[in-house]
């Protein structure tokens, strides 16, 4: 058995989940799964429809991007995917999806506004949104550089990756990421819904105002703080 088998096996089951909670459409997204002390992960082939996937159809790559076994071609995002596995080293899943909603945000070049305790039971501050590339960026090595727009984002709003697992690509989609491919997973599906919920309440009340400190401080520090008392 291959020494990757397991990463294939987290990848797989991870990419899956995708369709299940209506995160893609077709072949629109991808999730890898990486093992730190392999220097390596697995990532779904590129444009093979998910009822087609198998675990030993998952692409294993070294965290420059270069295949280290498997037959099919990585995902197109495979570059993006290595560049944050290569400057992050706390994450073990990433997570690309074009869902609905946090496109339309992505695309709308905002930043999700914080406006209600499902936001911030995840995070204290708006979801970024990454300023679109510019044509030096797009015209150099595409994927590559998306891993370093995402990077910059977080560095320029003075954020970090262990905090803030999710972010919008301007004019593109979004990212998330964690330290295991299925939590991963579990933000996009939380940004999916908080992107939708946002757009609801600015429809609702276009003059909605943002969710006060003492709200936000509360449900994210009773999940999150030193004294957390949500779940068992």
């Amino acid at each position: 058995m291959s020494q990757y088998q397991h990463i294939k096996q987290e990848a797989f089951e991870a990419n899956m989940q995708l369709p299940k909670l209506g995160l893609v459409l077709f072949t629109f997204g991808n999730v890898s799964a990486a093992d730190r002390s392999l220097n390596a992960f697995a990532i779904k082939p590129s444009g093979v429809p998910y009822h087609q996937l198998s675990t030993e159809e998952m692409v294993v790559v070294d965290f420059d991007g270069n295949v280290i076994e498997g037959d099919l071609r990585p995902s197109s995002d495979t570059k993006t995917h290595a560049v944050l596995y290569k400057n992050w080293s706390n994450i073990g899943g990433i997570v690309h999806t074009h869902s609905t909603y946090a496109t339309a945000w992505a695309q709308s070049q905002r930043d999700i506004p914080i406006y209600g305790t499902t936001h911030a039971d995840h995070l204290t501050v708006d979801i970024p949104c990454a300023a679109p590339m510019n044509n030096e960026m797009i015209k150099g090595n595409y994927e590559h550089e998306t891993g370093y727009q995402i990077i910059n984002c977080l560095k320029e709003k003075g954020l970090s990756y262990i905090d803030i697992e999710m972010i919008l690509v301007g004019n593109h989609a979004p990212f998330t990421w964690a330290k295991t491919a299925a939590k991963a997973v579990y933000n996009s599906a939380v940004l999916e819904s908080v992107a939708k919920m946002a757009l609801l309440t600015e429809q609702i009340n276009p003059n909605a105002v943002k969710l006060k400190e003492a709200l936000i401080k509360k449900h994210y520090d009773r999940k999150h703080g030193p004294d957390s008392y949500y779940g068992q």
